[in-house]
């Protein structure tokens, strides 16, 4: 059975960062640090970045969250572009939203030596956000236990990217929430604007009782 892109990009992912949790040249030489692409021109980190975590919980959260979203923008891109290109711009999609959602932060801490973050914020929130542009009401669960729309757990996900951004104390770029999922979003309707009457007809006549 072949594999998809999605499952790929999570097992890619997972032993990447398994290997830099065991090697810590590779994890520092990773880590996505603006002052460094900024000095030296390592821009390079804007992707490896992505594909490191900080620890099990977080790499967990991510894959288990990209899993049920990207799923679904990667089937709607094969079956609007075809096969194979679909799968390419899939890949496309995501390794752009990475970098994408970073140079934001990359602008704000070009010149702090201090600051760097780790993870796959932005191809993960813009994976979120165009599955629910495309499918808002569909039934998303949570290690079997708690089920909701995509549109409600997306605004979950901001909001906690929001609090942990505040915060800001963990190595991870939460900024990176917020413009993936404007990336996320931008990339369906400009593929598709009319998901966005699709969307709001939807969420409009959605009623938890």
């Amino acid at each position: 059975m072949q594999l998809s892109a999605t499952v790929l990009i999570i097992i890619i992912t997972a032993l990447s960062s398994f290997y830099a949790w065991k090697h810590y040249a590779f994890l520092s030489r990773s880590m996505f640090n603006p002052y460094q692409v900024n000095q030296k021109g390592q821009y390079d980190r804007f992707v490896l970045s992505g594909f490191i975590h900080k620890d099990g919980m977080h790499l967990l959260f991510n894959m288990i969250t990209f899993y049920f979203f990207g799923r679904l923008v990667e089937q709607y891109l094969t079956y609007r572009f075809g096969g194979m290109t679909g799968v390419v711009v899939f890949v496309l999609f995501y390794l752009a939203a990475i970098v994408i959602a970073d140079i934001p932060t990359f602008l704000k801490h070009k010149n702090n030596p201090h600051y760097q973050a780790l993870g796959a914020s932005g191809g993960t929130a813009a994976a979120v956000f165009a599955s629910i542009i495309l499918m808002p009401m569909a039934d998303i669960c949570l290690f079997g236990l708690l089920c909701l729309p995509g549109f409600i757990l997306g605004i979950l996900f901001l909001g906690y990217s929001a609090v942990k951004s505040k915060q800001g104390n963990d190595s991870i770029n939460h900024d990176a929430h917020l413009y993936g999922a404007l990336f996320g979003i931008v990339f369906i309707l400009v593929l598709s604007p009319e998901s966005a009457v699709h969307f709001i007809d939807q969420v409009k006549n959605f009623s938890l009782f």
